[in-house]
């Protein structure tokens, strides 16, 4: 096991995604978080279909900040129940994944 993990959460825009992953990074949170622009999500909430344009984010953390991660999103997205995702990361580059560790570790 690689000690990571990738999670997936959306946003309704690029802004609100730009303005949550540097949160989560400047914060030490995630290491790392990939903006991926032109998701289209059909999905049932509050008893009706919605079929929207949002944003996915792609971040990079570990298994132990997973909690404090989760707070965070709930505190920064506009949405009642936003998606977040987590995937244990089995393998990974030894030099990304030392990376990784140091840029969610306490600065030194």
């Amino acid at each position: 096991m690689a000690d990571a993990l990738e999670l997936h959460i959306t946003a309704p825009n690029a802004e609100q995604a730009a303005a949550m992953a540097r949160a989560l990074v400047e914060e030490r949170l995630c290491a790392c978080v990939n903006i991926v622009p032109g998701v289209r999500s059909v999905y049932r909430y509050d008893d009706k279909i919605w079929d929207e344009p949002e944003v996915l984010c792609i971040a990079k953390t570990r298994p132990a900040l997973f909690e404090r991660v989760c707070a965070r999103i709930f505190e920064l997205h506009p949405y009642d129940v936003p998606e977040i995702l987590a995937f244990n990361v089995d393998e990974g580059s030894p030099a990304y994944l030392a990376w990784l560790r140091e840029s969610t570790s306490p600065p030194a």
